[in-house]
């Protein structure tokens, strides 16, 4: 980084934000060593931290990988995330409430206040296969939904350059989301009772594991294994990188890279859908809003780990979920985005292109 007296402006801010991260380290140190701080706290907040950082790396992927292939910004993404939530909990409704509320409640997630997540006792272990059938049904019509709006929107747009993709993908974004609003209202409602705890010696490190919050963590390393192997020993993902790296060397060289795009939005789509559906598994609570409330973690967690790297991605969403989770230590929860987000910045100072230097789709 050079001689001190060359420090920027920008580095000797960084420099201060990292002197106040190493305050804050030292500082839970010292609440642990006292005792102000239970080991058991702590290990809660790294949990929760772990699996809000894998639900947001989970959506942070295919972001990255529609930045890496079709080169822009897409701000629909947020509500891609809505979608996936709220087709998914339809599903689980629709297929968990039968014989309990009527299909017309059911299909639009209570909006008529009929009923509720209690009365059709919506949780894993009175319907797990009505949430395993919401996982897919999540992933299936966002993937539908995605493809929809390329065809009809940006692969006309394909050669129009990033900006006005851009300004394309805030169209779609609000039309998808007040399509949401058309269809259930605006209110926030509960879709989900809470899972019991589970509680077992093997289990020491966190008191009452919530069987949803298992669930939220396997599904999302399932699936960023899966995206790795795909990505590192297929002929579909070494096409895709090597689409992301020169669009124009990849089509001279035949690989067939509408194809690509296609793979592209049902992988990314799919990844989307899901972390929505998990996202609302976690909260418990639905809202037409959820997607785009995430959003700027999800382009937060992209940007952190360079944009275009699908493990920056990953690893982005983790750092972020993690700083969010045990700044609760000492500060309320509607203050800790902040926190988070000063990492990034931090981080961005000493490192402008990210932890993974927008390695692309790799």
């Amino acid at each position: 980084m050079g001689d001190v007296t060359d420090f920027t402006w920008e580095q000797w801010f960084g420099v201060l934000l990292l002197a106040g991260v190493g305050v804050l380290i030292l500082d839970l140190l010292r609440r642990l060593a006292v005792g102000d701080l239970g080991a058991s706290t702590l290990t809660t907040f790294l949990w929760r931290g772990l699996v809000d950082g894998l639900i947001v790396g989970l959506a942070a992927v295919g972001l990255s990988m529609t930045y890496s292939i079709l080169r822009f910004a897409n701000f629909s993404h947020g509500d891609l995330v809505t979608t996936g939530a709220f087709s998914g909990w339809t599903a689980v409704w629709v297929i968990g409430g039968l014989g309990a509320a009527d299909l017309g409640s059911r299909l639009l997630l209570n909006a008529d206040r009929s009923t509720s997540a209690r009365a059709l006792d919506v949780h894993v272990y009175a319907e797990p296969l009505a949430i395993v059938a919401g996982l897919v049904i999540a992933a299936l019509v966002t993937i539908l939904v995605a493809l929809a709006i390329d065809r009809l929107v940006y692969r006309r747009m394909r050669d129009s350059g990033g900006i006005p993709l851009l300004i394309a993908s805030v169209g779609v974004a609000l039309v998808l989301r007040y399509l949401i609003v058309f269809l259930y209202g605006e209110r926030t409602r509960g879709v989900v009772r809470s899972s019991p705890s589970v509680d077992h010696p093997l289990l020491f490190w966190t008191d009452g594991l919530v069987v949803h919050e298992l669930i939220m963590v396997g599904s999302a390393v399932v699936l960023m294994v899966g995206l790795h192997v795909l990505l590192q020993y297929t002929k579909l993902g070494t096409a895709m990188r090597a689409m992301a790296d020169n669009r124009d060397l990849a089509l001279i060289t035949g690989i067939p890279t509408e194809r690509v795009i296609l793979a592209t939005w049902i992988i990314g789509a799919g990844l989307t859908g899901v972390a929505g559906y998990l996202i609302v598994l976690e909260q418990e609570t639905l809202n037409f809003n959820t997607g785009w409330f995430l959003l700027l973690l999800i382009f937060a967690a992209v940007i952190l780990g360079g944009i275009g790297s699908i493990y920056g991605a990953i690893t982005g969403g983790l750092i972020i979920g993690l700083a969010d989770n045990v700044m609760l230590v000492w500060i309320s929860g509607d203050l800790t985005r902040v926190a988070a987000f000063t990492l990034m910045i931090l981080i961005l100072i000493f490192r402008p292109q990210g932890l993974f230097g927008g390695v692309e789709t790799a």
